[in-house]
């Protein structure tokens, strides 16, 4: 109660306190309420505040609006919302009055393209008191950020200035305006400023050129330019910001390109101009001409100079060709001084004529020296001597080197060959035949002649150096020795003759020849074992081993005859007994003994028949005829022979010589037949014997008689002798080597190398050689200066190995000729002679002297031109001056501080030319000259505010004291003393007279600066003279200003028009016309400027392909200065032009050549690369890519041939082009640019087929690698060498291999190689033949040879040209068929008779099989499954319905599958030996298809053999069940040695569901599962030899081990009718067969291999059945045989032996008899 009471007082207390503060605050209502909304701060309602450009979202623009009123509840007075928010940049925050920057997915960018410097809102402030609006505008000013590098609007810039451009001229404006670089950023950010960098790829561009105005970029030449050095620098520029801070700035670089123009500052030059060393002047050059004396001029004019008189500017690019000045010829001076009657030259050709004619008594030679000067007053000119020979009339007559030549020849030598000089054929026989009327050096255009011969010999026509070829083969057997002579004519007189002698050398050209083509010859039984059957002898013409014949027996001897192989003599062999009736028919060959490679041969053949022994024959001799070698030392009574004879009777015998020795020599013992030797024998009196013996047993008839031939052979018993009436004495010239001495002869009277005479040199064998035949000649020249006697001893010996030698002194004098020149004392005289030297001062006295027996010389000067300086007295030897001698006229004459010339020391009547020396006179110099200017004042003009170095004017001064000299070098310098004050702002360069800006100039316009300027020389005393030059400061208003120092146009296409503007330049001055002109970079004229718009269009046709960019240098001068001929180039009045050129497509494509020949062999693949065509274009980009395509006709078949790859030019083959052989194919290819957008053309291509019959082997010795590396360039040696036969014929290669050889070519060596081509003929388009291509490269092996050397290195030839291997095995081949033609023609007719009871065999066993299979069948078929009764409710509708054909019974709501047709399947796999069936369905996974589902039954697996035979398919050839993790799978196993199959089953992982089958192939066929559970397996046609029969005991087996094959717990289908069947089949579905089927083994043959076809099959159901395809498809299936796997019925079915019941002829399923499994071909 008391707290309720409190409660109650605390209430009214605070309702009073509340009354009176109420009315309290409405007193002051009237004066609050209307301050909300307005600002707290003074000052008008705008707020301004900053903020940065790319400031992040939400930075606070304005931290508080201070505006009176609170803005949120509660309590609020005032509500605010933002006005004129465009883009909603500003987000308003009302309690805290903030504002925000929203920049939510976007940039606040004050650059452009967004331009945002400014945002402007309202700010609306709204009374909630009295209801009052105040506006509030906030003004947001965006700063800029440095966030922009500065870009150049152009990515490249080009100046072109001359070289002639003074230094510090501002060469380039092009950054002005907005051509340059710019930057978006505003203020310093957005500010550029230029500067140069250090570019490595140019490291002087930088100091040749610098920045004049930082900001506008002008660009000044800091260095003096030479066109001839340099053409072009590339300068890096950089552009930077000007951001504060240093740091912070951006920037970014250009390259300015600068090209050097070429200006007029050097003169002409005469050509042809050879450097001195590594400097660009040329060295002094000497024009010559000769002309026969007394020769009338119009027969000689214009005069044939060598070379031709020609000179040209050095500044050879000056632009345009218009201002290039020409070029004026004058003769300056000459000796003789006469030279002007008989000369002149034209002044603008250059062509020397001849005024009248010249006498060579008068003047032997004219020098003349030249000058070249350009036409516009340039004071450089050039000079050249020009040397005139006057040549003597015909007064010598012509002689030869040599008085006689030996050559050598191999009778084996091609026509053409040069006659050697050695018999080793190694180097040519040269004949030199020499004219005094003519020099040494050269060729004296002499005609010889040979008196003999001339049909087989022929000399070249020309040279210093001639050459005999033969014309015709020469054979050494018919002449060994050619002799005749020769003599050489000029046309007026003739030399004196000399002999040549040719020997023929050997070579292996003759084959051994036998007398016969064959013999024949008797023996009797009764012949005793080395008893001689017959002697052969066959004949060789050659000689040495060339010509020394061996024999041997090749075949038919049998082991009972032996040939000795020397002297050809066939015996009968040892411990052979000869038997009556055998005949024998040996071959006999006989070879020469030269090299393998040139050996010849020749066969004979030997017919012996052997005779029953003569019963009353006479005795008979061991041999018909013996020979006897004894030598003539042979002692007396000696036995020689053994002549006893036998006789089959043993009868008596008695001896006689008949005939043979009329003086008694030899005894003959009468009952023993022994001959003796009766009396001495010599054989230089009688060398042999032949005597003829008889044999006699006293009965009739019974005489024999044989020869015996005896050769007394040769003791070395004789010494040689000479023959003393040839004279001992002789005399030769000196100086001639091989010259004819004279001869001696010895002879020898013994026989062979006992009396062969050998001659030797005894003492002298360095100077002398002596010939086989006795003939001395020189070896080497003699001098008699040095020697003039030789007792000469010459030793003569036999050829015996112990040699008996007599020897003989000759006495040779050496014969003195005029052989020696006289000679100086010294080669070369140097004397000095001081200028101006009086006349008739001897300055020199010379001496000679002349080795020779008889010599008179007298001197003279030789150098035409000294004459008149020197006189020289011929007597005495006395050089004088003839005249004075000025320094400065020899130096204009171009003769030099120093005059040299030659003197000769002449021997009066002799032949031998005069001794020469060098004579130089050192003349010295007087310094007569001092240097003058060319102008008295000079004149220049410079800008006020010119830098230093800047080029004003150039003064010249020329000394004319003799160029070279240190009185005639000139140099300048400022004379201060003159001009003091203008010496210390000018200067002049000390060695070119440029007078120049030596400070940077800061003076007043119109100013006048006097300098004067001296010129002095190096000589003694020196020289000098002074000019005035007056500099003129130019008021800057005359000096025009362009708008940019560099102007970059757009690019300009190459095919606009003549006269398109391409850009237009812009330059100002005050009150001052401008006059705009080209001033360099337009050398070619290509662009031409309006000089008074500043237009700049096109003069001339633009060519991409030629010039891709122009640099021009323009320049705006003021027209009143170019009026007054004076220009002034600065900083502003020239500007670069950038020019850049675009390419158009205005060029076809061009191909390499107009017809491509290729080839392709018979056996090439499709898709081989056959060759690449290339084709080039010359625009550029996609201008000048190609896209090729063919027009080629297609073939019968519709294919094409040929395809190519569109962008390579690889053409390739597309078909086959088996049996095409000599046939070709000519189409076109089309080449279009532009990736086949463009322009196209054309080139025909033909392509030859060919085989191994068209190619030739080019065997060598190095190895393939090489040869592959090396074989563009032995291609190219082969084909120029078959095209000098066939112009324009392709060589081909082949292939590149070891070489093969052996007998089989079996063999391969890798240390050589086959390089195996063939050849087209352009006109036929097929490839030559085999013979020919082997004619033209094996008749030039030699030179193919010389050339193949650099390429495969030493050692490196070709062994052959021959055949490719099969060629010649195809050769072999037919001649074995040859020998045993007959023997196979007998074997034929033996097995044809023997075949056809075999084949009456095969067809009965057949038949009996066949009862047999349908009798195994039937005992099967009535076998219940599992061993059980077959219920008789289940009658079964046909016979594949009975035996549980999935393919007849199909459950309800088997998912059917879309089998693939043969023709999805390889077209290989269709062929007729692959045994797949066209009518069946198969499944084919080589592209990779999933395997088949279980009801899907079988796939196609192709098999591989391992080493037993047994097929192993790679992919597992498993068929897979449905069992989850468990794949049930048949393999079918062939057993080759039992002819069985076997089945298996096994496990598998998933992961071998994936592995795809590998296609093998084998003879014996392929093997594959086809959908209805077939296997197929396919054979080759077989061969009678492989049949085999099996029986029925053999069947039994087959059927035990099948037995274990079975598959249990199959389940039972529902079995439907035969329409359903078929329908079904028809739409293509298939049933699935359960997991737990059973799985049999059956087979299953096609019967019409033998002629017999399956009929009355129509009950079958299955659709897939093999014997339903053979029925739908009408044929007999004959080439190949079938197996095949199908399912049973659901029981294992127990597999029994042979039954005797058999089946009808309807019902039978016939089983081939070459079917390797054996397994009879009903269901199982």
């Amino acid at each position: 109660m008391r707290r309720g009471r409190w409660l109650v007082r605390w209430l009214w207390t605070g309702m009073a306190i509340l009354s009176l503060l109420t009315h309290s605050w409405g007193q002051d209502i009237e004066d609050w309420q209307y301050e909300e909304c307005k600002l707290s701060r003074p000052g008008p309602p705008a707020t301004i505040v900053t903020v940065d450009e790319e400031s992040p979202n939400g930075t606070v623009l304005v931290e508080n609006m201070q505006i009176n009123g609170r803005a949120q509840d509660p309590g609020r007075t005032i509500s605010l919302t933002l006005l004129d928010n465009y883009d909603y940049w500003v987000i308003l925050e009302p309690a805290r009055q903030r504002l925000y920057l929203n920049s939510t997915g976007r940039h606040l960018d004050r650059d452009p393209p967004n331009y945002i410097t400014t945002i402007v809102v309202q700010v609306q402030c709204t009374n909630q008191l009295v209801g009052t609006v105040i506006l509030h505008e906030v003004r947001i000013v965006v700063r800029d950020k440095n966030d922009n590098s500065p870009q150049f609007q152009q990515p490249r810039y080009y100046v072109s200035i001359n070289e002639l451009t003074p230094v510090g001229t501002t060469i380039f404006t092009g950054f002005s305006g907005n051509n340059g670089a710019t930057d978006i950023d505003d203020g310093p950010n957005g500010h550029i400023e230029y500067s140069i960098l250090y570019n490595p790829n140019d490291p002087v561009s930088n100091t040749t050129v610098r920045v004049g105005n930082t900001l506008s970029g002008h660009i000044l030449l800091a260095e003096r330019l030479n066109y001839e050095e340099k053409t072009r620098y590339l300068v890096l520029v950089q552009a930077s910001d000007r951001a504060p801070y240093p740091p912070n700035r951006l920037t970014a670089t250009t390259t300015l390109t600068v090209d050097v123009l070429d200006g007029d500052d050097l003169g002409p030059m005469f050509l042809p101009c050879i450097l001195v060393n590594n400097t660009r002047d040329c060295n002094p050059l000497t024009y010559r001409a000769a002309i026969p004396e007394f020769t009338e001029p119009t027969k000689l004019n214009p005069l044939n100079v060598t070379p031709p008189i020609r000179a040209v500017d050095m500044d050879r690019n000056i632009q345009p060709p218009s201002d290039r000045p020409g070029i004026l010829y004058y003769i300056l001076v000459g000796q003789p001084n006469k030279y002007p009657e008989y000369f002149s030259l034209n002044r603008t050709t250059a062509e020397l004529r001849v005024l009248k004619p010249i006498s060579r008594d008068l003047y032997q030679r004219f020098t003349l020296i030249i000058k070249a000067e350009q036409d516009n007053g340039h004071p450089l000119p050039a000079y050249a001597d020009v040397i005139i020979e006057i040549l003597d009339e015909n007064n010598q007559a012509p002689y030869f080197q040599f008085a006689t030549y030996q050559g050598y020849v191999s009778e084996s030598s091609p026509v053409g060959t040069t006659i050697s000089a050695s018999a080793n054929l190694t180097a040519p026989l040269g004949i030199i035949a020499l004219d005094n009327d003519i020099e040494e050096t050269k060729d004296p255009m002499v005609k010889i002649t040979l008196d003999d011969y001339t049909t087989i010999f022929s000399l070249t026509p020309t040279g210093i150096i001639r050459y005999l070829r033969i014309l015709k083969p020469v054979d050494r057997e018919k002449q060994m020795v050619y002799t005749f002579t020769m003599v050489a004519s000029d046309g007026v007189q003739q030399s004196s003759p000399v002999t040549v002698n040719i020997l023929v050398i050997d070579a292996n050209d003759n084959t051994p020849t036998f007398a016969q083509v064959s013999y024949s010859v008797e023996v009797f039984t009764d012949m005793q074992p080395g008893e001689t059957v017959l002697q052969l002898t066959a004949a060789d013409a050659d000689e040495g081993l060339n010509g020394l014949v061996t024999y041997e027996i090749l075949a038919g001897a049998q082991g009972h005859f032996v040939i000795n192989n020397r002297s050809g003599r066939i015996t009968v062999a040892p411990g052979v007994m000869l038997t009556v009736g055998r005949s024998y028919a040996l071959t006999v060959k006989a070879s020469d003994n030269a090299p393998d490679s040139q050996r010849r041969s020749s066969i004979t053949t030997v017919y012996i028949e052997v005779l029953p022994p003569n019963n009353q024959s006479p005795p008979r001799f061991p041999l018909l005829t013996y020979n006897l070698e004894i030598s003539e030392a042979m002692r007396i009574g000696a036995i020689l022979l053994n002549l006893q004879a036998t006789d089959r009777e043993n009868d008596p015998i008695t001896y006689r010589i008949v005939s043979g020795d009329s003086q008694k020599v030899f005894n003959l013992s009468e009952t023993i037949g022994l001959l003796l030797l009766g009396k001495p024998l010599d054989r230089e009196t009688t060398d042999q014997y032949r005597l003829i013996v008889t044999a006699s047993d006293g009965n009739p008839g019974g005489t024999s008689t044989t020869t015996v031939s005896i050769v007394v052979t040769d003791v070395n018993d004789n010494d040689p002798k000479f023959n003393i009436t040839l004279g001992t004495n002789f005399t030769v010239q000196e100086e001639q080597a091989n010259l004819f001495v004279g001869q001696v002869r010895a002879t020898d009277p013994d026989a062979g190398a006992n009396g062969q005479v050998y001659y030797r040199i005894v003492n002298h064998p360095d100077l002398f050689v002596i010939s086989a035949n006795g003939s001395i000649y020189t070896r080497q020249p003699l001098d008699r200066e040095l020697r003039n006697h030789y007792s000469l001893i010459v030793e003569a010996s036999d050829g015996a190995v112990d040699p008996r030698r007599t020897t003989i002194t000759l006495s040779v004098q050496v014969l003195d000729i005029d052989d020696n020149s006289p000679v100086f004392s010294q080669q070369v005289y140097v004397v000095n002679v001081p200028e101006n030297s009086p006349v008739g001062t001897v300055i020199l006295k010379l001496s000679a002297v002349d080795a020779d027996t008889f010599s008179n010389i007298t001197y003279r000067i030789k150098t035409e031109s000294a004459r008149q300086l020197f006189s020289l007295n011929p007597i005495t030897g006395e050089l004088a001056v003839l005249q004075t001698l000025d320094f400065e006229g020899l130096a204009a004459m171009g003769m030099g501080t120093s005059y040299t010339f030659q003197v000769e020391a002449v021997n009066q009547g002799a032949l031998m030319p005069p001794g020469l020396a060098t004579v130089t006179v050192l003349i010295t110099d007087m310094n007569d000259f001092s240097p003058i200017f060319s102008q008295d004042l000079y004149k220049g003009l410079v800008a006020p505010n010119a830098e230093k170095g800047t080029v004003i004017t150039t003064v010249f001064a020329e000394d004319q004291d003799p160029p070279g000299t240190p009185a005639s070098f000139v140099r300048y310098r400022v004379d201060l003393e003159k001009s003091p004050y203008s010496g210390s702002i000018f200067d002049v360069e000390e060695d070119t007279g440029r007078v120049i800006t030596k400070v940077n100039l800061n003076e007043e316009p119109s100013v006048t600066f006097k300098l004067f300027v001296i010129a002095f020389d190096n000589g003694e005393p020196v020289k000098s003279n002074s000019t005035l030059v007056e500099i003129t400061v130019l008021q800057p208003s005359l000096i025009p200003i362009f708008t940019e120092e560099e102007y970059r146009f757009p690019p300009v296409k190459e095919l606009l028009p003549v006269g398109t503007a391409v850009g237009t330049i812009l330059a100002a001055a005050m009150n001052q016309a401008i006059f705009y002109s080209i001033v360099g970079g337009n050398a070619l004229g290509h662009f031409k400027v309006n000089n008074s718009t500043g237009v700049i269009s096109i003069a001339k046709p633009l060519d991409y392909e030629n010039v891709t960019s122009y640099t021009l240098r323009v320049q705006a001068d003021s027209l009143g200065v170019v009026m007054s001929n004076l220009r002034v180039p600065s900083k502003t009045n020239t500007a670069k032009v950038f020019i850049e050129i675009q390419d158009e497509n205005d060029h076809p494509p061009v191909f390499s050549r107009k017809l491509y020949i290729g080839g392709v062999t018979e056996d090439t693949k499709i898709f081989s690369s056959v060759l690449k065509i290339v084709a080039t274009d010359k625009d550029t980009r996609n201008f000048s890519a190609m896209a090729y395509r063919l027009i080629i006709p297609p073939t019968a078949e519709g294919q094409d041939s040929f395809v190519i790859e569109a962008y390579t030019g690889i053409i390739k083959s597309a078909i086959m082009f088996r049996n095409m052989r000599r046939s070709y194919f000519k189409f076109e290819v089309i080449a279009t640019d532009d990736y086949g957008k463009g322009f196209s053309s054309s080139a025909e291509v033909v392509v030859s087929v060919v085989n191994a019959l068209d190619m030739q082997v080019v065997v060598s010795t190095v190895s393939p690698t090489l040869v592959e590396e090396n074989k563009e360039e032995l291609i190219r040696i082969l084909e120029r060498h078959v095209q000098d036969q066939i112009p324009g014929a392709k060589v081909i290669v082949e292939s590149i291999g070891p070489r093969r050889h052996g007998d089989g070519f079996e063999l391969e060596d890798y240390s050589k190689s086959d390089l195996m081509v063939y050849a087209i003929d352009p006109l036929t388009n097929r490839a030559i033949s085999r013979q020919e291509l082997f004619k033209f490269l094996d008749g030039n092996v030699l030179e193919i040879n010389k050339e193949f050397q650099p390429y495969l290195g030493e050692g490196g030839r070709i062994l052959e040209i021959r055949s490719p291997d099969i060629v010649a095995s195809v050769k072999k081949a037919a001649q074995a068929v040859g020998y045993t033609e007959g023997a196979l023609l007998a074997l034929a007719i033996i097995i044809i008779l023997c075949c056809i009871p075999a084949i009456l065999i095969v067809m009965v066993t057949y038949k009996q099989r066949q009862a047999e299979c349908a009798k195994t069948a039937r005992i099967q078929m009535a076998l219940p499954p599992g061993g059980k009764a077959a219920p008789a409710a289940a009658p079964t509708a046909n016979l594949y319905e009975e035996l549980g054909d999935s393919s007849m019974r199909r459950g309800p709501g088997r998912q059917q599958q879309q089998l693939l047709r043969p023709s999805l399947l390889r077209p290989e796999a269709l062929s007729m030996e692959s045994g797949i069936d066209p009518g069946q369905d198969y499944y084919n996974y080589d592209q990779g298809y999933d395997f088949p589902q279980y009801g899907s039954r079988r796939r196609l697996i192709s098999p591989m053999y391992d080493e037993y035979g047994e097929v192993i398919m790679e992919d597992d050839g498993y068929y897979y069940g449905p069992e989850p993790g468990r794949k049930k799978w048949i393999k079918l196993v062939v057993d080759r040695e039992n002819e069985s199959s076997s089945t298996g089953e096994e496990s598998t992982t998933e992961s071998q569901q994936n592995r795809l089958p590998n296609s093998h192939s084998n003879i014996n066929g392929n093997i594959y599962l086809a959908q209805n559970g077939t296997i197929v397996r396919t054979r080759r046609p077989a061969h009678l030899n492989n049949l085999k029969m099996g029986s029925p005991c053999r069947l039994s087996k087959h059927f035990k081990k099948l037995d274990k094959l079975g598959v249990t717990h199959e389940e039972p289908s529902p079995a439907v009718g035969n329409e359903v069947s078929e329908n079904k089949m028809e739409n293509g579905t298939s049933s699935c067969v359960h997991s737990n089927k059973d799985v049999n083994l059956n087979t299953l043959s096609s019967c019409g291999s033998l002629g017999s076809t399956i009929t009355n099959l129509k009950t079958f159901g299955s659709k897939t059945s093999i014997a339903k395809a053979i029925i739908d498809s009408g044929q007999s299936v004959s080439g190949e045989q079938e197996t095949s796997v199908d399912n049973h019925k659901n029981s294992r079915e127990t597999l029994e032996s042979h039954s005797d019941h058999t089946l009808s002829d309807e019902e039978e399923l016939w089983m081939g008899p070459w079917n390797n499994l054996h397994i009879p071909m009903t269901k199982l």
